[in-house]
Order: structure tokens, then sequence, then C-alpha cells
């Protein structure tokens, strides 16, 4: 947790220095600028389980549809409606297709109530569920063009959500995660890997892993795994739970319910997160080559921003001050766009 303070501190320091630059520079109105968008932005109210879910119903800039819609999945974190402002490039490219988005702040996030950390795979898919039933209920959303958007963690929840909902048009899979327990070991190796650690320290973190597996399978309070581990690092006692619940989800099983779902797989070529071969390779045998369209972007990180602009702090700050819709790898925006466009007969989006 210490090193999360200092991390928070670090990004206030950067974004004081930032403002002092742009003010410096008369760049302030050009910021502005670049981060207005054409979107009508709405905040809606969600009540599901007994609690308030706060979003926002990103809409065209113009007319009054009804308008497909774009339903956001997070992945793993405490993530706002908008990500972080990081959604409104991709909400205005998919506006431009005709296409509202609408996306919830996770459990005890901003204003909505609970705790995400609390949450099942199975919960999620629920929430995500709700969320479907209320945008169905509204005159400008067109309940037949609405489909689902989901990044890493949120590969276990969209097929759970298909295999429930049978009217979905499309789903766009965005560094979708597969095995859990697979995807923690490879997520393990590849930042030792860009670290550069050495063969001690790859080996003392493999045994520090299985540790941990073992304290998983049986059920181990936090207060055992920190006895076992020593210095817990970032792991909390919450953190420990939703682990400790989660730790055993696998897409596999679920994904034949996506075999009659038009489905947009999208993999970056510097994932550090996520297997991306293995995530291919298990979509490419259980979904027909009819319904299944991936998407390489060898320059994008995990997040599918430009991966050297992830690798530097003062350029990814920069970037996503003066010209955010460049922080995604080159084509990204304009393909997800195509990719919903084409599926109601239209031409290539702008």
């Amino acid at each position: 947790m210490r090193d999360r303070r200092f991390a928070v501190t670090g990004r206030m320091l950067l974004w004081t220095l930032v403002g002092a630059v742009l003010l410096a520079t008369g760049l302030g109105g050009v910021a502005v600028w670049q981060n207005t968008y054409a979107l009508r932005e709405e905040r809606v109210v969600l009540r599901h389980d007994g609690q308030q879910l706060d979003g926002v119903l990103a809409r065209p800039e113009t007319g009054e549809g009804p308008w497909g819609l774009v339903v956001f999945v997070h992945g793993d974190g405490p993530v706002d409606a908008t990500h972080d402002t990081f959604y409104r490039p991709l909400w205005e490219s998919l506006a431009r297709a005709g296409y509202a988005s609408l996306s919830f702040s996770k459990p005890g996030v901003g204003r909505s109530e609970g705790d995400w950390l609390e949450q099942s795979m199975a919960d999620r898919a629920e929430e995500t569920l709700a969320a479907l039933a209320w945008a169905r209920a509204r005159p400008d959303v067109d309940g037949r063009r609405i489909g689902l958007w989901g990044a890493s963690q949120a590969g276990w929840v969209l097929p759970k959500v298909a295999a429930r909902d049978k009217g979905l048009q499309f789903v766009i899979a965005v560094s979708p995660a597969v095995h859990w327990l697979r995807q923690g070991r490879y997520h393990l190796l590849a930042g030792l890997r860009r670290d550069g650690a050495t063969a001690e320290e790859t080996a003392a973190a493999l045994r520090r892993r299985e540790t941990t597996l073992s304290l998983l399978r049986n059920g181990a309070s936090f207060e055992e795994y920190r006895a076992a581990v020593g210095d817990p690092g970032d792991m909390t006692a919450a953190r420990w739970a939703f682990i400790t619940t989660n730790h055993r989800s696998d897409a596999t099983p679920d994904l034949p319910a996506l075999r009659g779902t038009r489905v947009l797989l999208v993999l970056a070529g510097h994932d550090i997160n996520v297997d991306v071969a293995e995530t291919e390779s298990v979509y490419r045998r259980i979904l027909p080559a009819s319904r299944l369209e991936v998407a390489h972007y060898p320059r994008a990180a995990h997040s599918l921003v430009d991966h050297e602009v992830e690798g530097s702090q003062w350029r990814l700050t920069l970037t996503a001050v003066l010209a955010p819709r460049k922080l995604y790898a080159a084509g990204f925006l304009a393909d997800q766009a195509r990719f919903v466009q084409r599926l109601n007969g239209g031409g290539d989006a702008e």
C-alpha cells in the first residue's frame, strides 16, 4: 500500500508539472479542444441487487435514435464509468458508426454502491445482464443492435452473459483472459523477463507462486497467506478474498455460448498480462471461423495503448492531455467502428 501512495503522489506531481507547461506554452486551449468529444453524455442510474450503480450513456452528437448500443464490461481494478476518460475516444468512434455506449462504475467506485472486490465473475455477468435489460427498456436504444465490449478480466464475463442473453448482436473481446491460473503464470514470467530478473529471482518468484496456489487450494485466510509469504506487498485482505473466489475462473466451458454471435477478438503484440497466443488458439478452436474475426495490433500493449507511449510516463501523460485519440494503437479506433458498422451492411466509418 505504501508504494501505491507514492505512485499516486508521483502522478499528482507529474500532472502539476504538465499543467505548468501547458500554461507556459499556451497549450491549454488545445488540451480542452482535444478532450472535447462529439458525444452527448447522460448520467444514468441502475438499481441492481439492492444497490445503485452510477453510469454514463454516451449517445451520438446529433439525432434521436434509436441507436445501436455497446455495453462496456470492465477489466480488473476499481474502474469508473469512463475509465478515467480512457473510454471516451472509443465512444466517439462508435458514435460515428451509429452506436451509443453504456458504461457503469464498478460497485464501490465513484457513486456506485457496493464493493467490486466482493464479486464473482457470475456476479459480474448478472450485473451486465441487468444493464442490458435496463437498456432495452429505453426508446432511444435499438434492442436488435446491442453488443458487448469487454477487456481483460471481462473475458470470463462475456461468454457467461451470452449464454443467458441470446439477443446480442456482437461481442468485442479486447485482450481477454481465458484461464486465471495459466494467465497468472504467464504474467509473472513476462514481467520478470521485462524487468531483467535473474535466474535466482525467477526461481524465487515461482516458489512464492507455488506457495500461494497451495494456500488458495486449501482455502487459507489472508492471515495465513501473510504468515506464509512474509511481505504481502500490495495484497490486502479484500483482494485475497477476491482472488480466493475467482482464481478457478476458466472461460473455456462458457465460450461455446458465443458460437451464434459475431465476435471480434482484439489482441496486442506487447501483452504481458494475457498470453495472446493461447487466447487466439482457444477462440479459434471453439468458435466457428464464420463468426470470429481476429484483429492483431503488433505495437499495442495489453490496454491497446501504443507500447512505446505506455512505456514513457511523460509521453503517456502528454498524449492523454494533448492528443488522447492517439493513445490507442494505430487503427484501433477506426477498426472498432468499422466492425459494428459492417454488421448493419454499412461502409467504412470515418
